[in-house]
């Protein structure tokens, strides 16, 4: 059997679907999959707002969505835009001239749901105010708010009845010569998203993706939903840019996303910990040692994988292709670099000396 040829594997569907730049960043066509994240601060307080994307983008986000649920976030809504260090999406329901304000404030993107955004005339009008402005528009289709003729049809699945929905409403944008288009089809079950989202990859192959599973819950349960459903998904190829719905602090979607993405070797921003699950050989206190480890590589933002491991079996051998490490012996423990031991320091120690050859080397 001959060896496997990478350069004669068939291109991935990301590669294939059309490039929409939302602000400065690029979303599909093969661009990178970039990290998305809302704000649930009031946007009426342009203060508070811009504060929650400071940390965002400090943590990594590279889009950042903002809800404008009346007239009165206009004129704040206007600053956020202005002063953000990220593209802004303005996320509308229901009024659709909220849609054409945000758009001629600046706004880098809209997401509406033409389901209940209201008639065809209305999102005709949204269509029109986002084009004159060179402005995107992500189709945000869920399960609560399908489009009306398709969501009464008792003959179709709910994956179906996305599917359906959504390219009802991409073939509609098209039609009126708009492509800026990004779509998303959101569920809170992790099987109706993976099924949508594939079924969608093989009928609008042109169209970007926005992946994400809805309320999908508190940090862990919604960090386990969204990792299987969208991991199985950016794994298959299918997906150019994601929101990992968690309800917690915004920043925790930031930091799950760029975990996801690195485990899947698609994109890294922070340090890879590899660390053993600890055995009865294990001659030191471990989980408090490889938890500071972890907390102290969090925010530094460099591409290695760092190794905290518990004895000699799993030591430098096991964690070889580690840039660096330590195992630990009791008592002590021997710091690595690729495999190769450096030197051995007192348990106390192991840490700040870890981190202090993590700054020479690699910072």
């Amino acid at each position: 059997m001959s060896a496997f040829d990478a350069t004669s594997a068939p291109p991935l569907p990301r590669d294939a679907t059309r490039r929409v730049m939302v602000g400065d960043v690029a979303v599909g066509g093969g661009a990178p999959v970039s990290v998305q994240s809302m704000c649930n601060t009031d946007t009426a307080d342009a203060t508070a707002t811009l504060a929650q994307i400071a940390r965002l983008a400090d943590a990594g986000c590279e889009i950042i969505r903002v809800t404008v649920p009346d007239e009165r976030c206009l004129d704040s809504f206007s600053r956020i835009v202005e002063e953000s260090p990220l593209p802004v999406v303005a996320d509308i329901h229901f009024d659709h001239r909220l849609a054409i304000a945000a758009a001629r404030r600046g706004a880098a993107a809209l997401r509406i749901n033409p389901g209940n955004i209201g008639s065809l005339a209305r999102v005709d009008q949204v269509i029109d105010a986002a084009g004159e402005q060179g402005c995107a528009i992500r189709i945000g289709v869920n399960a609560g708010s399908l489009d009306p003729a398709v969501g009464q049809r008792d003959d179709l699945t709910l994956p179906e009845k996305l599917v359906a929905s959504s390219m009802a409403f991409v073939e509609h944008f098209e039609r009126r010569g708009f492509e800026h288009i990004v779509l998303s089809a959101k569920a809170h079950s992790v099987p109706v998203t993976v099924e949508t989202y594939r079924a969608l990859s093989r009928a609008l192959p042109r169209i970007p993706l926005h992946l994400g599973v809805t309320e999908a819950g508190t940090l862990r349960q919604g960090t386990v939903k969204n990792s299987v459903g969208v991991g199985i998904l950016l794994a298959e190829g299918i997906g150019d840019t994601i929101r990992l719905s968690l309800t917690a602090d915004p920043v925790e979607e930031v930091d799950v996303a760029w975990d996801l993405l690195a485990a899947l070797g698609l994109r890294r921003l922070h340090p890879e910990l590899v660390s053993c699950p600890t055995c009865g050989r294990t001659q030191v206190d471990l989980i408090p040692i490889a938890e500071e480890v972890s907390a102290r590589l969090s925010r530094t933002k460099a591409p290695i994988s760092v190794a905290v491991m518990g004895c000699v079996v799993n030591g430098p051998g096991e964690a070889r292709d580690a840039d660096i490490g330590i195992a630990c012996g009791k008592g002590s423990g021997m710091i690595f670099v690729r495999g190769e031991p450096l030197r051995r320091i007192d348990e106390d120690e192991m840490v700040d000396e870890l981190f202090a050859e993590i700054e020479a080397r690699f910072l």
